[in-house]
């Protein structure tokens, strides 16, 4: 069992939450003396662990009684709890909590986001998983009304963890077509609308940009698209187009990278991870508007016909790229997506995602993403439904004065026009989005996590599904866009 611990006020003990009493009498254990002991606080995912080793009378397998600590019961508390439980109680059959009990509607969505994503591995050993998630999760306390509200949480905790997954798998298992055919299954699964670009319909339709850094390796390249509509669509309700750079390794090409920096390069397709993963549980969270999903995938390898430093590629539309650093593959394929929603789906908003630049990662470190946006009340609505899902984003300057950096004397741009580098690349991208309300998310400076902290799990992250879906999930996610 897990029952919450709040911090005393004033620097006072702290006290015992919903089921607390109960426990004790039952058990005949006296539960604040051993907080006292414990030394405890109260503080977000703090756990003291207290041994049942002869069960309780009307339950033999009650084994261990965990005291978790919900701080100032905000979000982020709720959320750091609920991922303290989770690896608190790995290998067990199941586990009953009165935490979500304390404030059901500002904690039950966070709390379960938490215990999911922090019970997150991935493993391909020749043996059993060295831990596995708790079996069963037992919410006591709760009234039978918030079903729903514990759905959209399942849901929202889903694709965190889909996304994570989805940027863990080895890449001599993920490649452009495997990550298509993930596409393909979420949308039998969820009732979307799927098409895919192969490498001869890519080259029919002029997406240069795609096939040129696909062309070296030995699986070709995609552009995948998933339609969600609301059950009530109508002519004029609004479309949103996510795009997400699906880049399955990055070797950097010839421009190539150090051999340190090239190990996690199998999760330089978050970007398309969280497009999936956003796109699969729309409809869970009550999305209003029409959603189209882009993901633009290619293998940036090494080869006798690889891109080269210098070459020209035309994008979808007709804009031409010099590319001078082939290691600068992601806004050369994310034009393509770009350009191509602009032109066919003509939405009313894009925001695309990426782990475009390690200059993101320079700047903010690994515990916030950075974001660009051409629209304010876009920028607002983003920043604070990121800040909601415990995936914190920084609004960066889409500053006019490095424009001319972008200039090349052969073609509309140079690819690799330096820095400060994740300014560059935005004012890269935003010459295909035109007028229509755009962001930018650069998600590398949290594309892979260093450590277990709370929910976060060490290795790839899948970071953004859960602000995309915040924001898509609201009941005006445009409100005031554009106006």
């Amino acid at each position: 069992m897990a029952l919450p611990v709040l911090p005393g006020e004033d620097g006072t003990a702290p006290l015992l939450g919903p089921g607390a009493a109960d426990l004790a009498d039952l058990l005949g254990i006296d539960l604040v003396g051993v907080l006292e002991v414990a030394a405890a606080t109260g503080r977000a995912g703090e756990v003291t662990t207290v041994p049942v080793p002869l069960g309780s009378a009307d339950n033999a397998e009650l084994g261990l009684v965990l005291l978790v600590g919900v701080g100032a019961q905000r979000g982020q508390d709720f959320r750091r709890a609920g991922a303290a439980m989770a690896r608190a109680t790995r290998d067990r059959a199941s586990v009953a909590t009165t935490i979500p009990a304390i404030a059901p509607d500002e904690a039950l969505t966070p709390f379960v986001v938490g215990a999911m994503l922090g019970s997150f591995g991935f493993q391909w050993r020749s043996g059993p998983p060295e831990h596995q998630p708790v079996g069963r999760v037992v919410l006591a306390d709760l009234a039978p009304d918030l079903q729903p509200v514990l759905l959209r949480a399942v849901a929202i905790g889903g694709a965190g963890w889909r996304s994570r997954m989805l940027a863990t798998v080895p890449a001599n298992l993920k490649n452009p077509p495997w990550l298509a055919d993930q596409a393909r299954a979420v949308a039998e699964e969820h009732g979307l609308e799927c098409r895919v670009w192969d490498e001869q319909e890519l080259a029919d339709g002029g997406f240069g940009g795609i096939l040129a850094i696909g062309q070296a390796s030995a699986t070709p390249p995609r552009l995948i698209r998933l339609d969600y509509a609301p059950p009530k669509a109508g002519r004029r309700t609004p479309t949103v187009v996510l795009v997400g750079k699906g880049i399955t390794f990055d070797t950097g090409g010839l421009s190539i990278k150090p051999g340190e920096a090239m190990v996690n390069m199998k999760r330089d397709m978050t970007g398309g991870a969280v497009v999936l993963s956003t796109m699969a549980a729309l409809a869970a969270v009550g999305c209003p508007v029409r959603v189209v999903g882009l993901v633009a995938s290619a293998e940036n390898a090494i080869g006798g016909n690889a891109v080269r430093p210098g070459d020209v590629v035309r994008h979808y539309g007709g804009r031409t790229t010099e590319v001078t650093n082939t290691d600068a593959e992601g806004r050369v394929v994310l034009a393509d997506a770009l350009a191509y929603a602009v032109a066919e789906v003509k939405p009313d908003v894009i925001v695309d995602v990426a782990t475009l630049t390690g200059a993101m990662k320079v700047a903010l470190g690994q515990q916030v993403g950075g974001f660009f946006a051409n629209d304010d009340a876009l920028a607002r609505l983003l920043a604070a439904s990121a800040e909601t899902a415990g995936e914190p984003l920084w609004r960066f300057p889409l500053s006019e004065s490095y424009e001319a950096k972008l200039s090349s004397k052969v073609a509309d741009a140079d690819n690799g026009a330096g820095g400060p580098g994740a300014i560059t690349a935005a004012l890269f991208l935003q010459h295909f989005v035109g007028e229509t309300p755009w962001a930018h998310l650069d998600v590398a400076s949290v594309g892979d996590a260093p450590e277990e902290s709370y929910e976060w799990t060490a290795g790839p992250t899948g970071f953004g599904a859960r602000a995309l879906l915040e924001w898509l999930g609201s009941a005006e996610p445009l409100a005031g866009i554009g106006s």
